[in-house]
């Protein structure tokens, strides 16, 4: 009888694993700096905005589908763009709407990302 429910109880977590499914890896810097790797040409105003660019943009607002996941992106737009030389905030700033998405902050050093939903 007790292995009887200890077999049950064995069922019904793996169910319950099975059905919630696995949880998804929280987006980290190194995904934003690869995902925009191929940005900084045009971000410095050396070259024009590349397809790739605009491919990576929209794979990154795609993962960062949380509130936490969008306050490290956040934070690590931040940084990348800080550590960019000649980097042009105009066109960081432009860049999610030049690739058609709408991240719902600005890309620069003054903005708040604990406040980002």
């Amino acid at each position: 009888m007790a292995k009887s429910v200890a077999m049950n109880v064995a069922l019904m977590v793996l169910a319950v694993m099975l059905i919630a499914g696995p949880h998804a890896e929280a987006i980290t810097c190194g995904q934003v700096a690869s995902g925009l790797a191929s940005c900084i040409s045009y971000l410095q105003g050396s070259g024009p905005l590349p397809p790739q660019c605009c491919s990576g943009v929209k794979s990154l607002n795609a993962a960062a589908s949380t509130p936490a996941d969008r306050k490290t992106a956040c934070g690590c737009l931040k940084q990348i763009a800080g550590s960019i030389p000649r980097i042009n905030y105009s066109f960081a700033s432009g860049l999610p709407g030049k690739c058609g998405v709408q991240i719902g902050y600005p890309i620069s050093l003054s903005t708040d990302c604990s406040k980002v939903n």
